[in-house]
C-alpha cells in the first residue's frame, strides 16, 4: 500500500522497533488508548519502558528476528512504526522489510495522526520540549483542552502523550533531526531558535537553516507562526516574541522572590505584571511568553493562562531539582548544546549569584563535540568548576582526536577534570554546600540517584 495512500485508521495493532524513544513511546501510549494491541522492541530496560509495561503495552528487549509475536504476523491489520536509531541489521527489522509489512518511520505516523486535527507545532534547536509541554500544560487548564505527543515527561501528566478526543488541538514536538518535522502539516507553530545542530544529517548552517524555511512553508496560511525574535522565518501571520526591545510580546523585570519566579510580559495591546510561573530560569520565561502569544491567538483569557503557568511543574530533565536545601542545590538538565548550556548557567547565576557552581557534563555525540568544541569549551568555563565525562557516542563511531580529554584542555578552568560516571558520584558525595549540575543527552540520568543519595547526609 502507497504511504500517500494509507488510511491509518486500516489497522489495528501496532508493533514497534525503539519503543523505549520518548517519541516513540508518546505514539505507543496513543495507539494503546485506542484499544489496539501494541507491542515491541527495545534495547535497554528503562523506567519509561516498565511505565508502558504496566500500561498494557508488551515490551522485549531480544530481537526476535522472524519470531516476532505471533499477534503481529498479520501483515494486513499491523503497522509497523521504527526509529531511525535502530541497526540497520536488526533482525526483526529485516524480517520485516523481507515481508513487506507496512513500515513507517515515527515522524510520518505522527503526521498522518495530526492531519485530521488543528496541530500546533513546536519546533527550534533548543526550548521545543519544555515550550510544548507548557503550551499542552495551558490549553489542558483551559476551556479548549488538547491532545499531544511531547519529547519529554511532564512533571503535571506524568507522561508525554495527552489525550482528549473533543479537541480539535493537537500539540506536536516538531523535530528537525532526520527533518523529521517536514511530515507535519501544522495549523500553527513556535520557533524557539534556529542554532545549528545536527550537522551530521544537514551538513551545514545553511542546508539546516533551508529545513526550518521548509518547515515553515507548511504552515498553514490560514494559521500563524510564533518566531524568537532572533529567528528569521517569515509567514502571513507572523508574531515575534523575546527579552529585547522590538519584540510584539516582550519579556520584562524577570526575578526571584521568595523561591517563587515572575516577570512582566508587555503585550502589543497591554501590560501583564506578576506573572508567576512553576518553574525558573531565563529560558523558560521566554518559553513561556512564546506560549502566552499562542495562546491569546487560540483565545485563551489572561485568567486561564496565568493560572496555567503559575501551576506548571516542569518537565523531566529540563531544569529539574533533584535537591532543594539550605546548603545544597542539585539541578538535572538535559543540555546539550553550547546554546542551552549557557541558559543554563545563565539562569542558575540569576538564582544563586553568590553559590558556587559545579557542572557535569557527559557530551553528546562525537560529531556535535567536534562541531561545536570551542563553543562548548567557552560556555563550561562560565562555570566554577567542571567534572567532564567521557563522550556519550549514541548512534556513532568514534573520531580521532576528539574526545573529553581534549574538550578539557579548551576550558578555562584550573578546577577541571575527566571522570568515569562513579568517580564524579564518590566526589560529589563530599560536597556539603553550593550548586551542582548535571548536564547532558546521553545516558547521565543514570547517575541522578545515585548522586542524589550521595548528597542526602
Amino acid at each position: 500500500m502507497q504511504k500517500n495512500n494509507l488510511d491509518i485508521n486500516h489497522f489495528d495493532r501496532a508493533y514497534f522497533l525503539g519503543i523505549g524513544g520518548i517519541g516513540m513511546s508518546a505514539l505507543a501510549r496513543y495507539f494503546n488508548s485506542k484499544g489496539w494491541k501494541v507491542a515491541g522492541y527495545d534495547k535497554t530496560s528503562t523506567s519509561l519502558t516498565d511505565k508502558l509495561i504496566t500500561e498494557g503495552i508488551d515490551v522485549h528487549f531480544e530481537d526476535y528476528g522472524p519470531s516476532i509475536p505471533a499477534h503481529y504476523r498479520d501483515l494486513s491489520k499491523t503497522l509497523v512504526v521504527y526509529t531511525p536509531a535502530i541497526p540497520i541489521n536488526m533482525g526483526e527489522l529485516l524480517h520485516i522489510q523481507h515481508n513487506e509489512y507496512t513500515l513507517l518511520k515515527r515522524a510520518e505516523v505522527l503526521g498522518m495522526i495530526t492531519r485530521n486535527s488543528k496541530a500546533l507545532g513546536v519546533a527550534g534547536t533548543h526550548g521545543k520540549t519544555t515550550t510544548s509541554t507548557i503550551l499542552a500544560h495551558l490549553l489542558n487548564e483551559s476551556h479548549l483542552k488538547c491532545n499531544a505527543f511531547l519529547g519529554g515527561i511532564s512533571t503535571n501528566f506524568q507522561s508525554n502523550f495527552i489525550s482528549d478526543s473533543k479537541s480539535e488541538y493537537t500539540v506536536v514536538e516538531a523535530d528537525e533531526f532526520d527533518r523529521s518535522f517536514l511530515q507535519l502539516n501544522p495549523f500553527a507553530s513556535i520557533i524557539t531558535s534556529t542554532d545549528a545542530d545536527h550537522l551530521d544529517i544537514y551538513g551545514n548552517n545553511d542546508d539546516f537553516l533551508e529545513g526550518f524555511r521548509k518547515y515553515t512553508e507548511l504552515i498553514n496560511p490560514n494559521g500563524f507562526l510564533i518566531r524568537h525574535q532572533d529567528v528569521k522565518l517569515n509567514h502571513p501571520h507572523c508574531i515575534t516574541y523575546g527579552l529585547k526591545e522590538g519584540a510584539d510580546y516582550r519579556g520584562l523585570d524577570l526575578r526571584y522572590e521568595k523561591s517563587k519566579f515572575f516577570f512582566n510580559v508587555k503585550t502589543p495591546s497591554s501590560n501583564w505584571e506578576n506573572i508567576e510561573i512553576g518553574i525558573p530560569g531565563i529560558h523558560n520565561a521566554e518559553n513561556a511568553i512564546a506560549c502566552i502569544a499562542l495562546c491569546l491567538e487560540l483565545g485563551l483569557s489572561e485568567e486561564e493562562i496565568r493560572n496555567g503557568l503559575k501551576t506548571f511543574k516542569g518537565v523531566k530533565r529540563r531544569f529539574e531539582y533533584q535537591i532543594q536545601s539550605d546548603t545544597i542545590t542539585y539541578i538535572d538538565d538535559y543540555a546539550h548544546h553550547p546554546t542551552e548550556i549557557n541558559a543554563l548557567v545563565s539562569s542558575v547565576r540569576l538564582l544563586y549569584p553568590d553559590q558556587k557552581i559545579t557542572g557535569v557534563f557527559q557530551p553528546h555525540l562525537f560529531t556535535r563535540t567536534r562541531d561545536f568544541f570551542d563553543a562548548f569549551a567557552s560556555e563550561l568555563s562560565k562555570l566554577d568548576e567542571v567534572i567532564l565525562l567521557p563522550i556519550y557516542p549514541a548512534r556513532e563511531e568514534p573520531i580521532s582526536g576528539i574526545n573529553s580529554e581534549a574538550l578539557l584542555s579548551k576550558i578555562e578552568l584550573s578546577d577541571k577534570e575527566v571522570l568515569a560516571p562513579n568517580d564524579a558520584v564518590a566526589k560529589l558525595a563530599q560536597y556539603e554546600s553550593g550548586v551542582i549540575l548535571t548536564i547532558g543527552a546521553g545516558d547521565i540520568d543514570k547517575i541522578v540517584p545515585q548522586l542524589k543519595e550521595g548528597l542526602f547526609k
